[in-house]
């Protein structure tokens, strides 16, 4: 992966126009229908790497499973992507996705979870539980990880198999939504700086995304669970993102609850930035791995 100047970052994301599914209700209503019309691929890439394996099944979504190819796997993570909830995984993700699990041993499960306007937060919510349970009974140790909207899932999927006593050794959360009201008073403040996320488009995603349930159900919205008794949570996050100020609530709270919990927080950074070509965005990459590898293989 080439390396990217860090501060040409926001700038080549305003070029793009990047925020312009959350800038306004509108450009997220019409993101909704676009991906409605025309679905984007899904897929990993062709080459994802010689020594890996990749399989897939289909139950009620696409799954796929991501593994050494001349060993068995030492554990498990389940990743869920982020998106904003109507965006499909992306070839950062899989190069991820591929690096935790040629580096750690481990199987790394990719649920291709259904997307607004057809998926909501209990659909995805009870697809990646269940996920987590098959990677516990074929695996052994698991973890869960997320990015995004995909931290938004992946904390509410931790929170209900803690609740069925369910062990899992962990979450990584990389800049994970949490609060889908968007409420919280220091987001004004962070808007001007973040180039790619905003308050209309998400509130309007938000909506879609929670179904039957209300904005502040842990299912929708993860910090307003309960936090006591979760396994170590690693959480990045850059200040540069209007979902920082929440991964500030999450520490208060998990550190409040007695969860183990280590911040990563890049300043200057924006959102996801751990999955960016830049200096930064590799060392964060190096430390999801080692996260892993302490948790799941405990070295």
């Amino acid at each position: 992966m080439a390396t990217v100047p860090a501060p040409l970052v926001p700038i080549v994301l305003r070029m793009l126009r990047a925020n312009r599914t959350f800038v306004t209700g509108d450009g997220a209503r019409r993101r909704v229908r676009e991906r409605e019309l025309r679905p984007s691929a899904y897929g990993p890439p062709p080459r994802l790497r010689a020594d890996l394996r990749v399989e897939v099944d289909h139950a009620d979504w696409p799954v796929y499973t991501v593994a050494p190819r001349d060993r068995e796997p030492s554990g498990g993570v389940v990743y869920v992507h982020g998106g904003g909830w109507v965006n499909e995984i992306v070839a950062q993700h899989w190069q991820l996705i591929a690096r935790l699990a040629a580096e750690s041993g481990v199987a790394v499960t990719v649920p291709i979870y259904p997307l607004v306007p057809f998926g909501t937060a209990s659909i995805a919510h009870d697809g990646v539980v269940a996920l987590v349970e098959r990677s516990i009974s074929r695996y052994g140790t698991t973890m869960l990880a997320g990015d995004s909207a995909g931290g938004q899932i992946a904390l509410s999927a931790a929170q209900t198999l803690r609740d069925a006593g369910v062990a899992v050794a962990g979450s990584i959360l990389i800049s994970p939504a949490l609060d889908l009201t968007w409420s919280n008073p220091r987001i004004p403040e962070v808007q001007p700086s973040d180039p790619w996320l905003a308050t209309p488009g998400g509130r309007v995603l938000a909506d879609l995304w929670r179904g039957d349930r209300e904005l502040t159900d842990p299912v929708a919205s993860p910090l307003f669970g309960e936090m006591r008794g979760l396994a170590p949570i690693a959480l990045f996050t850059g200040t540069r993102d209007v979902l920082n100020p929440d991964a500030h609530l999450l520490v208060d709270a998990a550190v409040a609850a007695g969860v183990d919990i280590d911040l990563y927080e890049a300043h200057g950074h924006v959102h996801v930035y751990p999955l960016l070509p830049t200096k930064v965005g590799a060392a964060a990459r190096a430390n999801v791995v080692d996260v892993v590898r302490r948790a799941v293989m405990g070295r």
